[in-house]
């Protein structure tokens, strides 16, 4: 079985909901090849990933941030 692609109307969607949620400038940007995740910004710093799950017949959408070491440095 093929992976669910992640649609332009769906990636609006959850943006309009994390912004609602998280950040206001928080933006979804589809990768350039069709797959199942689309990648999460805050301006132009790469944020993290929102995949699309498809189980049973039921969507459902994961949001994972990546945060590096060096990024925690001075906190």
């Amino acid at each position: 079985m093929a992976a669910p692609v992640f649609t332009a109307a769906e990636a609006k969607k959850v943006e309009t909901f994390l912004r609602s949620k998280l950040n206001p400038n928080l933006a979804v940007r589809l990768r350039q090849r069709p797959d199942e995740c689309a990648e999460i910004y805050i301006e132009n710093e790469l944020l993290g990933v929102v995949s699309k799950n498809v189980e049973e017949g039921e969507t459902s959408y994961s949001f994972e941030i990546v945060i590096l070491d060096i990024d925690l440095e001075g906190i």
